[in-house]
């Protein structure tokens, strides 16, 4: 097996998938290797919502959304905030690569392989107010018609194709332990055969060892993913200067198999690893009902109108709205001394402006069911998953006073019991501004501007009203967790993605893609995210690396 492989792709995920497939399209063969079993094929891509970030594309143009490279590239610097020359040094670079693939070739590359969006364009991650700091200046979230598994199926075709041909093979339940390095080039992998797993997706797998491997191929491609479901190591690298405190609760709102091994491995073997402490984890989660892995979190994806409260009963400042500035509501919460916040909405909000992120939690967008999504999203009500959220799940409260509101809060809340005057006085503050067109508000200003979007006035953001009006209740309030998900830093890689040692120079034989290169260059986000950004930075680094070996190999 070791001498028929020309690279070794070490994660079956989204970027190895694509790494593979632009492989096999030159004819070179590849052994994929996993610690997961085969049910897994695709990673967290699967289980993603299939949010994709492009600039100027045509869903745009349709909503009447001006968008360009320039505007793009001022958002994607602002938000990046690039501030260290040496662990910046190709990260700046991938920025500005990525942002072109955005706004150039990226929807014709998907739509070459099957990929389609919905027409409704997003407005995530809205900023924090300024024109040239963080955020997006305008909707560029386009939502894969299928979702996450879609997006997955589009490479997982293809790759399977060639391995019926032959020019793939897959050894999963193999976990590397070591890159074989032999004059001061990658050559392989060693490691440990793991017992066989027939689990279902996501499921946390046995680490039984019953064998052990060595494999060799002329170069490895480490595709492995980041650290999300390993709290110890979030906690390790953790930015307290620049987040607050760290959360003593997290939910894992990835796979248990999401546990960043691969990263001290190559760091072992030379590979230069950056901006550890840059990390996008979100402050919205919900520990979920059914779960399918240990600690299963999901996010709520939220419009801009439900009222945000810390865990001491206090309104959020600006710019801290739902769906605007992730980093700056998070160290604004945890400021607190507590780790968790509270929405509070009513059942007109939520029917419109809660959605689940997940695959699973989308079964009328993943199952590409356009009567379903007319029925579930066009209706009265919320669509059923957020439904049985709201009656099943353990952070959520339902009631029709703010008293009994705020007592239902009380009783779950991890820290001080919130006095139901002091929350009333400032829902009763905010009805009385939306009684005109005006107002000093800036949440409310916020949601009178998203509102000029065709996609939030139609299906996203709900018609201003007040929210203890009876005729929109019940109301609701959700306990906010922080929620773990993604590695911004990693193995620093030219724009090649070959991995690049701490002196600068290129490491002969290692590739690395996907979040363990921080999505490119070991870290293309810099401090944050856009959205929609990371299936789209696993499949730009992972079509760097495949395309860069399929030209240099002999």
């Amino acid at each position: 097996m070791s001498d028929e492989a020309d690279v070794i792709v070490v994660g079956a995920g989204l970027a190895g998938l694509v790494a593979t497939y632009e492989l096999t399209r030159a004819g070179r063969r590849v052994l994929v290797v996993d610690q997961e079993n085969r049910a897994n094929l695709g990673g967290q891509a699967f289980w993603s919502l299939g949010g994709l970030f492009l600039v100027d594309s045509p869903e745009q143009r349709r909503n009447g959304i001006k968008d360009s490279y320039e505007l793009a590239l001022q958002d994607w610097m602002g938000s990046a905030g690039f501030d260290r020359d040496d662990e910046d040094h190709w990260a700046r670079q991938w920025a500005q690569a990525y942002v072109r693939f955005a706004a150039t070739e990226k929807r014709q590359y998907l739509h070459d392989l099957g990929l389609r969006f919905t027409p409704v364009v997003g407005w995530a991650e809205r900023g924090g107010g300024l024109a040239d700091g963080h955020g997006n200046s305008v909707p560029r979230f386009h939502l894969t018609w299928g979702t996450g598994p879609e997006v997955v199926r589009v490479f997982a075709e293809p790759v399977l194709a060639a391995e019926r041909r032959g020019l793939v093979r897959f050894a999963f339940r193999h976990q590397v332990d070591e890159l074989v390095v032999e004059n001061d080039a990658v050559v392989g992998v060693r490691g440990s055969v793991l017992e066989p797993s027939e689990l279902d997706r996501g499921e946390a797998s046995s680490r039984v060892v019953v064998d052990g491997f060595e494999l060799r191929a002329k170069a490895v491609i480490v595709t492995s993913g980041g650290i999300g479901h390993n709290h110890d190591l979030v906690r390790a690298n953790w930015p307290v200067d620049r987040l607050g405190p760290c959360p003593e609760t997290m939910i894992a709102g990835v796979p248990a198999h999401v546990d960043g091994r691969m990263l001290a491995i190559s760091e072992t073997a030379g590979a230069n690893l950056v901006n550890r402490d840059r990390m996008w984890h979100y402050t919205e989660g919900l520990h979920n009902w059914n779960p399918i892995w240990p600690n299963h979190a999901i996010r709520i994806i939220p419009g801009p109108s439900s009222m945000w409260f810390d865990a001491t009963g206090e309104r959020l400042p600006a710019p801290n709205f739902p769906g605007f500035d992730t980093n700056t509501s998070m160290k604004a919460i945890l400021s607190t001394g507590y780790d968790y916040s509270w929405f509070v909405l009513n059942q007109t909000i939520i029917n419109r402006e809660f959605v689940l992120s997940g695959s699973e939690q989308n079964p009328d967008l993943t199952g590409k069911d356009l009567r379903q999504v007319l029925a579930s999203r066009g209706g009265k009500g919320a669509p059923a998953p957020i439904e049985a959220f709201k009656n099943h799940g353990a952070d959520f409260v339902v009631a029709r006073t703010v008293d009994e509101l705020v007592a239902g809060m009380n009783k779950i809340a991890r820290g001080p019991q919130l006095d139901a005057a002091r929350i009333e006085r400032q829902i009763v503050a905010r009805d009385r501004e939306v009684t005109n067109g005006f107002s000093k508000d800036l949440q409310l200003m916020a949601i009178a501007n998203a509102r000029r979007s065709w996609g939030d006035r139609l299906v996203r953001t709900a018609k201003p009203h007040r929210l203890l009006d009876p005729a929109h209740g019940p109301l609701i309030a959700v306990r906010l967790n922080v929620l773990t998900r993604k590695t911004l830093g990693g193995i620093q890689t030219n724009l090649d993605s070959q991995a690049v040692r701490a002196d600068g120079t290129p490491f002969p034989g290692l590739y690395a893609a996907g979040e363990v290169a921080g999505f490119g260059g070991g870290g293309v986000h810099g401090y944050n995210a856009l959205e929609g950004t990371f299936l789209g930075g696993c499949i730009f680094s992972g079509r760097a690396a495949g395309r860069a070996l399929a030209k240099s190999l002999v």
